[in-house]
């Protein structure tokens, strides 16, 4: 947002989600980021809970925009808002379409694994992330990166395209392509049911799992610690070559075996406390090698 307004364009309007409850105690209202910087910048801001009505898309319509920019929004565009600016709502989305449409697409990339993500700009229409697109940023996934540093990177990117897209668009030069006819998959939204850690799976796809689920909702597993079970967030980890039974804490550096192979702890928090490293993690609580990560009783109820 303030890229496109530092490029003198006129910003007419701002539409995000409504302030909701948040704190610890969930007792302030917090806004979006969004909203703040928009309001920062001078620029009148919707909370509207749904597009759907006749009321919302009257509203929307009466802003005069040229064009919508969409990115993260959360809620679906009716075919009303997707006509009702002279060239339509452009979407910057965080994948390489086909492949990982829907909510969570950065989140589900780093957890399948894949090598690569990045920015598509693409024409809204009234499939989910279906339409063409015209700008594309290859981007690597790195085995160090979680959901919240691809997230800040991909930001970055998508703030400079967005740019491009629109220069291109205001100069009648910005082409659309229509997505591949295979490969599309779909990013749902992330669930608290599977942010626990199952050690039985090989290094790669423990540390995958836990850096996809990073910072938030964060991936966690089950530790004693003075006789109480303790849930612990691992929210950065490393792969690691040493091997022993799955959940096993190996050494004082918190390394932990999987099915195959180890993670290394690099970040973790205990409920309610400040994140550390493993090793500082391992030294505050006074826990030894040959503590074990126990899987909940649901979790092992389901298996």
């Amino acid at each position: 947002m303030r890229q496109i307004v530092r490029s003198g364009r006129r910003v007419v309007a701002v539409y995000t989600r409504a302030p909701k409850p948040g704190g610890r105690r969930g007792l302030e209202i917090r806004k979006t980021p969004v909203h703040e910087t928009a309001e920062s910048l001078g620029i009148p801001v919707h909370t509207p809970a749904s597009l759907k009505t006749e009321e919302a898309q009257a509203a929307f319509k009466s802003h005069g925009a040229d064009v919508g920019l969409v990115i993260a929004y959360g809620l679906l565009l009716p075919p009303a808002i997707l006509t009702a600016t002279q060239f339509g709502c452009l979407n910057l989305h965080g994948s390489l379409l086909p492949r990982w449409r829907g909510a969570a697409p950065i989140q589900r990339a780093i957890m399948a694994g894949d090598p690569a993500t990045g920015v598509d700009l693409m024409r809204m229409e009234e499939g989910l992330d279906t339409g063409p697109i015209a700008l594309r940023e290859v981007v690597p996934i790195r085995p160090q990166d979680t959901a919240g540093d691809l997230a800040n990177r991909l930001a970055q990117i998508a703030a400079q395209m967005a740019i491009r897209g629109l220069n291109a668009l205001e100069s009648g030069s910005l082409e659309f392509t229509e997505q591949a006819s295979v490969g599309a998959c779909y990013a749902r939204k992330i669930d608290k049911g599977e942010t626990e850690i199952d050690w039985t799976r090989d290094a790669e796809a423990v540390r995958n799992h836990i850096h996809g689920l990073s910072p938030a909702p964060g991936a966690f597993s089950n530790l004693v610690i003075r006789d109480k079970v303790e849930r612990i967030k691992i929210l950065r980890a490393e792969t690691a070559s040493s091997g022993g039974a799955p959940g096993t804490v190996l050494d004082k550096a918190m390394t932990v075996a999987c099915g195959k192979g180890a993670i290394r702890v690099l970040q973790g928090q205990r409920s309610g406390r400040t994140a550390l490293s493993g090793r500082e993690l391992m030294r505050r609580e006074s826990l030894l090698a040959g503590s074990v990560f126990k899987r909940s009783e649901a979790s092992l109820s389901e298996t």
